[in-house]
Order: structure tokens, then sequence, then C-alpha cells
């Protein structure tokens, strides 16, 4: 993981506005539990590619794995999430070996990516060479957020860099990047010729990173915005989202088409921005500072079973019958599938598991759905209501 100013995990933001990298420097590292959990994930990951490969000894192995099962963020599901992701890349690897009789394969590999970004470097999670192709996968633990690698900054900027490294052993002619998301199910790859990629280099992003690094550059509000430590004291998305006031919302009535489209498409980024000023005023408040016209209160609490059995115990003692204490209800879906497998979910639940159409919502048009059909929905309803 790098802790330089212009992370590759960020190139998003600091590519699309130049002066946030500067800017987010001034705020504390907010990533916590989330991205130490991401870090033994990947050395599981990586701990697992190397058993396979047969790249460490036993007794390494024992160590190591040690140390991982010994993190309070170790456990079954983050077992089976590396094994799948093991799998995937011994895949990979299996098909370089079908076209290519010595492929290459790199795990964790640093790569340098000084030419093109100040001070820039990163982690390579997986890197195969074979064929002519630079295959670079990324691990992405996180559940928060899908990640897709089609024009994903970070992965190109990974791939240029993994190109320049190895270009001099090896003749790239092409680079896929691929996100690897197994708490999501979720994975997708983009590939492209390396001129391509070395074009895009030379007319974006070396004057993007440049003007980055600098802090120089214009503020801009978009989706890169999400993870942004300076969204909620930025006054460029402040204005953004003040321009809405300029609707008469007591009238929504009289609002035009193109005015109800505009409010729609900046909706998400006001409710977004609105909870993380929201967020930044309560964490400075109970740091001290008073806001003007606002105080610290107790907010609601729910009453709760300090010890669950020792509560039905103490009730069941006083002659209740035990069905009037105790809700038996089977177990979630999500839940079901890690006992019995999605295999199990088939063949054993198959015919009592069902998967209602979702309500309809509004998404731009770039939404790769399909779009609702109110007649499909109210046809397949009847159908299976008869």
């Amino acid at each position: 993981m790098s802790h330089a100013l212009l992370s590759p995990s960020s190139a998003a933001r600091w590519l699309a506005c130049t002066p946030s990298a500067r800017l987010e420097s001034q705020f504390p590292d907010s990533s916590g539990a989330a991205a130490a959990e991401g870090t033994v994930a990947h050395a599981l990951g990586e701990l697992l590619l190397r058993e396979c490969l047969g790249t460490v000894e036993f007794d390494e192995w024992q160590v190591l794995f040690a140390e991982i099962e010994g993190s309070e963020y170790y456990g079954s599901d983050m077992q089976r999430y590396a094994e799948d992701y093991r799998d995937f890349v011994i895949e990979r690897y299996h098909d370089a070996l079908a076209s290519t009789p010595d492929p290459r394969i790199f795990l964790e590999q640093k790569l340098d990516m000084t030419e093109f970004v100040p001070e820039g470097f990163g982690t390579g999670d997986c890197i195969i060479l074979a064929d002519g192709t630079l295959d670079i996968i990324d691990l992405k633990y996180g559940k928060g957020v899908l990640v897709n690698a089609q024009e994903n900054k970070q992965m190109m900027l990974y791939g240029l860099a993994a190109m320049r490294q190895f270009e001099i052993m090896y003749d790239i002619r092409r680079v896929r990047m691929t996100i690897y998301q197994p708490r999501l199910d979720n994975y997708s790859s983009y590939e492209l010729p390396v001129e391509e990629l070395l074009h895009w280099a030379e007319t974006e992003l070396k004057e993007r990173a440049k003007m980055a690094f600098e802090g120089t550059g214009e503020l801009v509000v978009g989706k890169h915005c999400g993870f942004c430590k300076v969204k909620a004291r930025c006054r460029a998305m402040a204005e953004y989202n003040m321009q809405l006031a300029q609707h008469d919302f007591k009238q929504p009535e009289l609002l035009d088409d193109h005015e109800v489209s505009e409010i729609l498409k900046r909706l998400d980024l006001l409710t977004d921005w609105a909870g993380s000023v929201k967020k930044f005023a309560l964490q400075e408040a109970l740091g001290g500072r008073k806001w003007e016209g606002f105080k610290l209160v107790e907010g609601r609490s729910v009453r709760r079973y300090v010890d669950e059995d020792a509560a039905a115990k103490a009730v069941l003692k006083q002659g209740w019958p035990e069905e009037s204490v105790f809700n038996k209800k089977i177990i979630g879906l999500t839940a079901m599938e890690k006992l019995i497998g999605k295999p199990g979910m088939v063949s054993i639940l198959g015919d009592h598991v069902d998967k209602p159409p979702g309500a309809p919502t509004l998404v731009p048009e770039s939404d790769k759905r399909p779009e609702y059909n109110a007649a499909a929905s109210d046809f397949a309803k009847e159908l299976a209501e008869a």
C-alpha cells in the first residue's frame, strides 16, 4: 500500500480534481479497520498462492499463517474468499501455460511509477507475463462499492508501471487489467494495446499528475468525490449542491422536466455530501468545537438484554412456557448459503427460494441494467400467481 501523496488507489480522484491530493494531505487517514482487514486478506491470498506454486517452505508457511490466523480480521469467510482469489489466479496462470512454455508470475510486486507520477510507487497483487500479454490482477477485498476494471485509472497506472518494469525482458504488446472482488462475486477485465496506454500517459496522465503534485488546477465535483476526505469542507462541492436552492421546492409541481432531471442528477452527490458535513460537524463537536445554533445531546437509546440466556432463564423460572419466550425461525439466505454452499442452494433449496423483481428505481442512462418494463413485470407476476 502506497503512502505517497499521489496514491494509485485515489488516481481517479486526483486526475479529475488535481488540487484534491494536496488538500487531502491536510486530513488524517480515516481508512482504519477496512484497510487493516484488506491487508490481512492480501497477505492470506499471497500465502495461499505461494503454497500452490511451491514457492514457500513449510516452516515459513506455518509462521506466516499463524500471524494471519492470529489477526482479529481472520475468519472462515476470509479463508474462503482468499481461496477463491487463489483459484482465480491459478486458472489465469494455467491459461498462460497453455499458450506459452515459460510464463512468469509475480506476487505483491513493487512498482515504480515515478516516470509518470511524481514520487509514485505501488504494489501489483499479481502479474502474469505470457505470449506478449502482461496480465495484472488486483484483489479488492472491500464490499462497500463494486469496482469495475473498465478504464479504471488505478489499474491503468499499475499496467503502465508493470509494462515499463518488465519490457526489457519481455515483448509486451498488450496489457490486461483485472479487478477481482470476491465478497461481491465480481470480477472484470479491461485490455489495451501498449501504444494506447502510453498515449494516455503522454496526453493526460503526466500533465495531470504534475498538477496534482503541485496542488494546482481547478476543483472539480463528480463521482470521484465519493471517498474524498475533503468533501465535507470543499467549497466547490458546497457551491455545486447549493445550486439546487434556485429551484422552488415549495411548489415541485411547477418544476419543468429539465429542472427535475437536473435535480435527479445531483441528488446522490447532494445526500452523500450532506452526510459528510454532518459527520464532520459531529466529530468536531465531540472534540469540543461549538457550532452556532447547535448543541450536543444524547441520542435516542434502545433497550437491550445484558445477557439473553440469563434473561430467558429468569422468565422461564417464573413459569412462562418456552414457546412464549423464544421465537424460532429459519436462518437467513446469506447464512444458509454459507452453511450448505452454492451447489446446495440449487440442489436442496432450488424450489424453495424465490427472487422477485426489484422495486423500480431511477438511475442514469449509463447504468448497464435493462430498462424497466412495467407490462413485462406484471405478466411475470400473473404467471407466478397462476
